[in-house]
């Protein structure tokens, strides 16, 4: 059988579309000095041996494996150099910012859609789940933040106005922002935060208006405008309405703050999917995203379902946490025919009976309890369901039963969103006892991004670099599943 990296160059590199990349290049006549496969591949190989730039370059130099898995025929040849690598990842990161697509993303869908047709995978039973990315920036408290600000901006400042504006920034500039609260006493904390209120107004009205925009800039913008409220006509520190989405660290612009189970993450939430039906030899990942994590699992589906259905259109089955599902989604889902089944139902226990709604064929809805059934009708903005009342009066549950009474009937009213959850609730027992638990494997699959991250945090800052992680990670693992399958169980196929 060939090595794994020779079948890294036969798997990906070769099947890596350059074209892909050419809105990153100029139109007129004209061409990248380095082969953009090779790029791909090269951070594809740093993610999959959790290389740094320096361990990457000498694998790149040194090691004839790498070589085989870049192509590389002279022991010599050096594909580019850590410049141009570098631009390279600019020049997606500005691509991305620009028009919002992540061209690394489009190079794991389409090797996905490659690999899950060659391999004959089903992809009509999925699963999915989500996991902290946590950027490796400092964990501030408010004092340290101000102060560091304050560092920040007076880097930026000329030498004239260093002097001139020195009794603003000298008590915090003589030593590092985590040197500076160290040194103060706890009940000296709220005086100092409120020295901070005219120093953050001076600088805002008489420093920053003679410079331009910048970087630090608009970070200071940003914080003034977080931390500072107005005040008649001043301003004052703000003591509430705090958002996640306020700026944690002027390292890191796209981190969010989200505390989930008494666990506090400074980052991105990673999103993925992956099949799962039991018939398959081999599943893969089909579908990865990256968000702020202070957004909830249920906004994440509702934005990407449809997309996951456009590239994996036979899927029928959903499996998640009761995280997922919500109304919103509910009904997207059952547009796209896709039923989700939710292992963690997030309902609290009832005393209540509650009638079944179930829908024909036909789109006629009908509403059945312990002793009776009724055809639903539209009332309004609601349908609604007549009960006999006769029946209602000698029926065992009927303290328990919510039904609303009516002259002669009673009546149970409900809206689509209703019979929507029902359906969802009803899925998991509705499947094979060999189907009700699919979704616990993906923790699996968790695990071997999680392996990437120095306890729970990203080596990266920032959502595209979040990104570059997910994406190349999923790449990656989704390699390593088809070369041990090929391995194991088809080592013919793997040495063609």
């Amino acid at each position: 059988m060939e090595s794994e990296e020779y079948k890294f160059y036969d798997l990906i590199f070769c099947k890596i579309r350059e074209e892909d990349f050419s809105c990153l290049y100029s139109e007129r006549e004209s061409r990248p000095n380095s082969p953009v496969n090779s790029m791909v591949c090269s951070i594809l190989l740093q993610y999959r041996n959790n290389w740094t730039f320096s361990e990457l370059r000498k694998n790149i130099k040194f090691n004839l494996l790498t070589k085989t898995a870049l192509g590389l025929g002279d022991l010599d040849e050096v594909p580019f150099s850590e410049a141009t690598l570098f631009n390279f990842m600019k020049r997606l990161s500005d691509h991305e910012i620009l028009t919002g697509i992540n061209l690394l993303e489009k190079v794991f869908d389409q090797l996905t859609d490659t690999q899950l047709k060659e391999l004959k995978i089903r992809t009509n039973i999925q699963r999915t789940d989500s996991f902290q990315a946590a950027s490796n920036i400092r964990k501030y408290s408010r004092l340290q933040f101000l102060v560091e600000i304050l560092h920040r901006v007076y880097r930026g400042l000329s030498e004239e106005d260093r002097l001139h504006y020195g009794d603003i920034f000298s008590e915090y500039v003589k030593k590092t922002s985590g040197e500076y609260v160290y040194h103060l006493k706890p009940e000296e904390t709220p005086i100092k935060l409120s020295e901070m209120v005219p120093i953050f107004k001076r600088v805002k009205e008489e420093i920053l208006p003679g410079y331009g925009m910048s970087d630090t800039i608009r970070i200071f913008n940003r914080v003034y405008a977080e931390h500072f409220i107005l005040d008649g006509e001043g301003i004052k520190l703000r003591e509430e309405g705090w958002k996640s989405s306020f700026l944690l660290s002027p390292d890191d612009e796209d981190a969010t703050f989200r505390k989930k189970r008494n666990t506090e993450y400074r980052g991105q939430v990673v999103n993925l999917v992956e099949t799962c039906n039991p018939e398959n030899e081999i599943n893969l990942l089909t579908d990865v995203g990256v968000y702020p994590n202070n957004v909830d699992d249920s906004r994440i589906l509702s934005q990407r379902i449809d997309n996951l259905k456009l590239k994996t259109p036979d899927l029928e089955e959903l499996h998640g946490d009761g995280g997922y599902p919500s109304q919103k989604s509910d009904k997207q889902l059952e547009e796209q025919g896709v039923r989700i089944i939710q292992t963690a139902i997030r309902r609290k226990p009832t005393k209540w009976i509650q009638p079944e709604i179930h829908k024909g064929e036909d789109g006629v809805y009908t509403v059945s309890c312990p002793v009776q059934k009724a055809e639903a009708k539209m009332s309004n903005k609601r349908y609604v369901a007549e009960f006999a009342e006769n029946i209602c009066e000698s029926c065992p549950f009927s303290s328990q039963c919510k039904i609303q009474k009516g002259k002669g009937v009673r009546r149970y009213y409900f809206r689509e969103t209703k019979y929507l959850m029902q359906i969802r609730h009803r899925a998991i027992d509705e499947l094979p006892e060999s189907r009700r638990t699919l979704r616990s494997n993906v923790e699996g699959t968790v695990a071997e991004f999680s392996r990437k991250m120095v306890k729970g945090k990203l080596k990266q800052r920032g959502r595209f670099k979040a990104s570059v992680f997910a994406y190349c990670s999923a790449i990656v693992i989704n390699f390593g599943r088809i070369f041990r399958y090929l391995r194991e169980v088809s080592p013919e196929m793997a040495a063609n």
